[in-house]
């Protein structure tokens, strides 16, 4: 039963026969001499490197023609880890067709919206519905994991690799047929599709499913369900890629099977609740996004997003960089302490391995100015030193292995809602489904505040709040679980534009916000979005932004009320009893300030558990969640617990901490001080606290 992620008595380890903690790289030796293989696995040794992922982009490396086979530089690379004790995270090598496949069919290449083909020269350039890429890429597996299936060295098998990064959405015509495929074992019959469709709107009823297109670039806009669909389509497709791979795989190998997730802010195709279950380790890949405000607080949602997919147990972090990335406009350098603090969130919230793309910097390429653990300038430089010191760290922290983390507050998260929400045709287009999740997650985590995030319809059992934001998409029964644990007792959050569609993006009639009424109290019968930039008035002295909305009090009372505008008087924030527990519902977006009051005063009439936090700016411990960019987080295992303490400020900060740093392996007791950007992870026994 998938209930609170936290079962104290379990301590499950990924499973990779490793002592401790994974420390890893991807590396890719095909780009280097025989003479640099051996310098670097020398060096791996001495960075405290334990698995190494390779064979992820090596298709034209091993089958440089069709149906050639050359296995001898993978075996020479294999047999080197293994002579050190380095373990291999194979992949299949599909990841990347070779020239000489889509030279030969060209029918492979996948095509955009508009129906034009995206070529060679990148990489997955491929359709995920092309048969002949399938049947290509399956051959490929084939022959690669009969060779290494029982190979001593090989501790993991790494389908692919990001499935989906560039090439989730197909158009091409293998595409069209494999999505009426779908379409029609997913409604069995035309007449079913016609009524979830809407198709009686704009005249697009279908007769057949031959006259179905996937959602292809349209005079207006297109029919939402078409999309939604296809969005879901593709993300099986891809899925299917995976399976097909993991099942010839495990035809010849015993090894535990995945592929790396990519739980991060810009990736959005791919619905990874419907794929976690086909993991047996599951994976993901994270690099902080210069895009976004405070980038820090997106990788720890990253992180409890996909210790939320592995229910609760270790994960690995496959891939994170060192310092800059290549891809974004302003790709920016890590500050020195950075890593080892991105690296310790992850651990922090639950990853069993840390792993980097990649372990030497590559010299020509698209990502030749990708950091890596062995940058440009050698072992004489800054990334290499923190890099050495962080394996040495990471060794340290074997004790941790399999340990958990206890949170109070689920957060519900859905990619299907974002693929929903975000549609054209909405009441405005300032709207964002990822913008809203990072504002209730970040009020959270100002707060010091543990949170799982679960998937819509995840069984509540064991927390006291549950969290929602805009859930606009959700199924009546998926609306039951939240509403049946307010009933019994719990506290939900709810913010605007939530309940209002089914699974079909069919709204529910009699008011909003739909399927969540009765259990806020509430109903508007329109929405009233702002016009760009205008705030208007709360009684309570703060401001509301985007959105707005004319409840009524059905049973519920008001928290807040709006004070200027055409809805001067009416609600903007209410508290419901519903059945023996709370519903709280936020009609517009507050300003940051006043969403952290609510946030707390909710959290504490709860009972949430919080950490103790730090509060920079005037030197102070507190319990009140006022330390702003102090990340405080807990692993426990059994009496056991490790608190790290996560200083993101360019402050010294102090606090009182009893217990062992595996930091600085040193004792410490009462008020200790913690420098600008440094860390903390402290060995308490609670039986003895």
């Amino acid at each position: 039963m998938f209930t609170q992620l936290h079962p104290q008595t379990q301590t499950t380890a990924l499973g990779l026969g490793t002592e401790g903690l994974v420390f890893g790289c991807d590396y890719n030796p095909e780009q280097w001499t025989y003479d640099t293989w051996v310098e670097d696995v020398a060096l791996m040794r001495e960075a405290g490197v334990n698995l190494v992922a390779i064979n992820i982009f090596g298709w034209s490396h091993i089958e440089p023609s069709p149906g050639q086979y050359r296995f001898d530089d993978l075996d020479t690379i294999i047999d080197l880890l293994h002579s050190q004790g380095i373990g291999v995270n194979l992949g299949t090598g599909t990841a990347s067709p070779p020239p000489w496949l889509t030279t030969r069919y060209p029918e492979a290449l996948p095509q955009a919206a508009d129906v034009t083909t995206r070529w060679p020269g990148g990489r997955q350039a491929y359709c995920p519905s092309s048969p002949v890429f399938r049947d290509l890429a399956l051959r490929l597996v084939r022959a690669t994991a009969e060779r290494y299936g029982d190979h001593p060295a090989v501790r993991l098998w790494h389908v692919s690799n990001e499935l989906g990064c560039h090439n989730a959405l197909c158009y091409c015509d293998q595409s069209a047929a494999a999505f009426r495929r779908w379409l029609e074992n997913r409604y069995g019959a035309i007449e079913s599709l016609n009524a979830a469709w809407g198709t009686a709107f704009w005249s697009q009823r279908y007769s057949t499913w031959s006259e179905i297109q996937p959602p292809r670039t349209t005079l207006s806009f297109t029919n939402p369900m078409q999309t939604i669909d296809f969005h879901r389509f593709s993300s099986d497709e891809q899925l299917a890629q995976y399976r097909a791979e993991a099942e010839v795989v495990r035809q010849a190998s015993s090894i535990p099977v995945t592929t790396n997730f990519m739980v991060t802010a810009h990736i959005e195709n791919l619905d990874y609740w419907s794929w976690a279950d086909d993991m047996d380790v599951i994976a993901n890949d994270h690099y902080l996004d210069h895009r976004l405000d405070r980038p820090h607080v997106e990788l720890s949602l990253a992180a409890d997003t996909t210790r939320g997919l592995a229910q609760g147990e270790p994960w690995l972090l496959m891939e994170h960089s060192t310092s800059a990335v290549n891809w974004q406009p302003r790709n920016l350098a890590k500050k020195p302490g950075e890593m080892v603090r991105n690296t310790l969130t992850h651990i922090a919230r639950g990853a069993d391995g840390v792993c980097f793309f990649q372990w030497r910097a590559s010299v020509k390429g698209s990502e030749k100015f990708h950091s890596a653990l062995m940058p440009h300038a050698g072992t004489q430089s800054r990334v290499w030193d923190e890099s050495v010191r962080l394996g040495a760290l990471v060794g340290r922290l074997g004790e941790l292995k399999g340990s958990r983390i206890v949170a109070d507050v689920a957060l519900v998260f859905s990619w299907e809602n974002r693929w929903a929400a975000d549609l054209d045709a909405h009441p405005t287009s300032d709207f964002s489904y990822l913008d809203q999740v990072h504002r209730l997650y970040g009020a959270l985590w100002d707060l010091g505040i543990t949170v799982d995030v679960v998937a819509p319809g995840a069984p509540l059992d064991g927390y006291s709040l549950v969290v929602v934001p805009s859930l606009y998409l959700v199924r009546d029964s998926e609306a039951e679980v939240v509403d049946s644990f307010v009933a019994q007792g719990g506290t939900a959050l709810v913010t605007f534009f939530s309940g209002i569609v089914d699974e079909t993006d069919g709204v529910r009639p009699g008011g909003y916000p739909g399927a969540f009424r009765r259990m806020l109290g509430v109903r508007a019968d329109e929405f009233s979005p702002l016009a760009e930039g205008r705030v208007v008035a709360l009684s309570d002295g703060s401001t509301g932004s985007l959105w707005s909305e004319p409840l009524e009090l059905h049973g519920a009372e008001t928290v807040t009320s709006y004070a200027d505008g055409p809805l001067a008087g009416h609600p903007a924030v209410t508290t419901n009893r519903h059945g023996q527990g709370h519903a709280w519902y936020v009609s517009t977006v507050l300003e940051p300030a006043s969403l952290a009051t609510l946030v707390d005063s909710v959290a504490t009439s709860a009972g949430v558990t919080r950490s103790r936090r730090v509060d920079p700016a005037h030197d102070t411990t507190t319990d009140s969640g006022t330390g702003h960019d102090v990340e405080i987080v807990r692993r426990t295992s059994g009496d056991q617990d490790w608190v790290f303490v996560l200083n993101h400020t360019d402050e010294a900060i102090a606090h009182d901490i009893e217990g062992y740093d595996l930091v600085t392996e040193t004792a410490l007791s009462g008020r200790v001080e913690l420098a600008a950007g440094g860390t903390h992870v402290i060995r308490q026994n609670r039986k003895a606290s």
